[in-house]
């Protein structure tokens, strides 16, 4: 192995994985995606695609895994979850999870604070595959970075049309070294009122 000129590895240099993350488009496919996607590794949709020219335009960013939502067909041939390995995690994509989203919030917040889960709440973390640390899900149109029992919860928002006063947003997951960050993204030319990035360290939950 070349040694540096203290007798030391030269440090590798390290390139994140960069996965684009996007849901709940209902047929319409905003232009501002190639921007605000553009140079990432992959695109993970998490369901209500709407149509396969969503899904043609998001290839042409990168490559997509996608799973079904509600409105989408099952001829679509999404299939309804998927658990995706990347660069050291799990990810664990589905459309709707099994609990209300502001149940999980509620469970994350409670948990930050006592250290204790309810009983509840450990019968939603059993429904995911045990493997997975990152489960990414949409369905209620509102952007979620929540961390609870060891997992990141990312719901990238939706990047369809305006529906009532929800920010139309995705999201993007960086893959590092020492852990993951994940950030929600605007698609709206002003500024809205989001979550901030969410780091989830490398490790067992």
């Amino acid at each position: 192995m070349e040694v540096g000129a203290h007798g030391r590895a030269p440090l590798r240099s390290f390139t994140p994985m960069r996965i684009g993350v996007v849901s709940d488009t209902h047929g319409y496919f905003d232009p501002r995606l190639r921007e605000v996607l553009h140079g990432v590794n992959e695109i993970l949709h998490a369901g209500d695609v709407g149509s396969g020219e969503v899904i043609e335009e998001l290839v042409a960013i990168a490559p997509v895994q996608a799973v079904r939502g509600n409105v989408d067909l099952a001829s679509s041939g999404l299939p309804p979850a998927l658990l995706r390995p990347l660069d050291g995690f799990e990810i664990y994509v589905v459309h709707e999870l099994p609990r209300a989203q502001s149940a999980l919030r509620e469970w994350a917040q409670t948990t930050q604070l006592t250290g204790k889960k309810a009983t509840q709440c450990e019968q939603f973390l059993r429904s995911f595959p045990e493997t997975c640390r990152i489960v990414i899900f949409g369905h209620s149109h509102e952007p979620c970075l929540e961390i609870l029992g060891g997992r990141l919860f990312f719901n990238p928002g939706s990047a369809g049309k305006k529906r009532f006063s929800l920010p139309r947003t995705c999201g993007m997951l960086e893959l590092l070294p020492d852990g993951a960050r994940a950030t929600i993204l605007t698609l709206e030319r002003y500024n809205e009122d989001l979550p901030g990035a969410i780091w989830l360290p490398r490790g067992g939950p």
